[in-house]
């Protein structure tokens, strides 16, 4: 037997040498080496339309959204960004050579964002050239034999929007309506599932972290400078808005968009994504049921006549009296600081699906480190936990990593690598990691 920190550095060298032999041998087309990791551990074998996919969004790697809301705050001094998005990892250009990478990996869904400030970059007008962008992206997809799942948006609006209140004023959702309108029938039929909002719930939920509360008024001071950036007598950002003052608006859009996308696609399989932590009461007195009342149960009523939800899980939070508490002492940490803890995925897909009666479609679960080997025991320990949901009868139509390529993760820029693939942040190179091809054995099985 051998220790665990040379159990690691065994690891992480064979994971060196076969992420360069696993890229070369992408670069040349060939196809990857199936014995080269382990196989699915479960006999379990999943439903044949099971999703087994990769996510981005657009803002996070397309790069150059310049009408974006989160362009003009990403810009501003002070910013709450440590750098601006930039080029991100260039797919705006290079958007064939992801989907041919989710395609050889061995998944069978790409998950990416449509940017509503590339579409209708200025009110009222439409770029055809970005829409017809998108189009060949869903045309690559079915060529490639994937199966798309489009986010309509993804957090970031157009920069016009933002400046007339954004979400905090009811008239705006007119507009939002007519965008998914009018991106649902440019798109096509290219496309059998998509999310109107990604994570509509998360300010909520991070307002119950200290140090995201405490910089509230921090936020505040950038919309007010971002306002006079683009000469508007407000702005308001989908991340800093007070979650009181946009849930009715929100969940009205939401409801509409669906009515708007299905007037065009009676077919296609909609729903929204929910950041669902498993939430745990610390002992004694806790706030729990305070917070689930207010960040997740107004959303599960929301969803309640969805053809899915989204589950989007990154770990667990133990909650305190008032809020959060950090995570324990000694505990492994990610590199935005969570626990390393994967079992939450099986916990929170069993909690929304009793509380909302409604299938589950797992569209993020990844952890943010720079050792490949956690990335894979990440993934093995969270599969494993949603493999035991779903011997107890739970709906799971599939499972979307975060994310295919480490991009641009909002606050953290650059500094959290959440990626199947490392991008060159000078060239844009795309480097296949060992936990990518790791994640395809179980979806080319389709078994956990």
């Amino acid at each position: 037997m051998i220790d665990a920190m040379t159990r690691r550095s065994v690891l992480q060298t064979a994971s060196a040498g076969f992420a360069t032999a696993f890229s070369a041998d992408f670069a040349a087309g060939a196809a990857p080496a199936l014995a080269a990791v382990p196989a699915a551990k479960s006999g379990r074998v999943l439903r044949p339309d099971f999703l087994w996919g990769a996510a981005t969004s657009g803002h996070q790697v397309e790069g150059g959204n310049v009408n974006s809301d989160s362009w003009v705050t990403e810009h501003l001094t002070p910013s709450a960004f440590p750098e601006p998005s930039g080029d991100a990892c260039d797919s705006w250009n290079r958007w064939r050579e992801d989907i041919a990478l989710v395609k050889r990996l061995g998944l069978n869904t790409y998950r990416f964002g449509i940017e509503w400030a590339r579409i209708e970059p200025e009110r009222g007008e439409w770029s055809m050239a970005a829409l017809a962008h998108y189009r060949a992206m869903l045309d690559a997809c079915a060529e490639a034999g994937l199966k798309p799942l489009v986010t309509y948006s993804h957090f970031t609006v157009p920069r016009w929007f933002a400046g007339l209140g954004g979400w905090e004023v009811a008239a705006n959702v007119d507009h939002f309506v007519r965008f998914c309108e009018m991106a649902a029938r440019a798109l096509g039929t290219g496309y059998a599932h998509a999310l109107t909002f990604n994570e509509p719930n998360l300010t909520a939920q991070l307002l119950w972290q200290r140090d995201f509360k405490a910089a509230a008024p921090f936020f505040a001071m950038g919309n007010a400078e971002a306002a006079k950036r683009i000469g508007t007598e407000r702005f308001s950002s989908t991340l800093t808005a007070p979650p009181e003052a946009v849930f009715a608006n929100m969940a009205s859009a939401h409801h509409r968009a669906i009515a708007a996308i299905k007037s065009v696609r009676p077919d296609v399989q909609l729903g929204l994504s929910l950041a669902v932590a498993d939430e745990q009461a610390a002992p004694g007195e806790s706030a729990r049921a305070a917070k689930i009342v207010q960040v997740y149960q107004p959303w599960f009523e929301v969803v309640a006549r969805d053809d899915f939800v989204g589950v989007q899980t990154y770990g667990r939070n133990v909650v305190g009296r008032e809020a959060d508490l950090a995570p324990p002492e000694g505990v492994e940490l990610t590199e935005t600081g969570m626990e390393f803890y994967p079992e939450a995925l099986g916990a929170t897909v069993r909690w929304v699906a009793g509380a909302t009666g409604r299938p589950i479609l797992v569209t993020e679960n990844g952890v943010a480190t720079s050792d490949d080997t956690r990335r894979i025991a990440y993934i093995d320990r969270a599969l494993a936990s949603l493999a035991k949901v779903i011997a107890e009868g739970v709906d799971v139509r599939g499972y979307v990593h975060w994310s295919l390529l480490d991009n641009f993760e909002w606050n953290r820029a650059y500094t959290a690598h959440f990626g199947l693939v490392a991008v060159d942040r000078t060239t844009f190179a795309r480097t296949v990691k060992p936990s990518a091809l790791h994640l395809g054995a179980y979806a080319r099985a389709n078994r956990i």
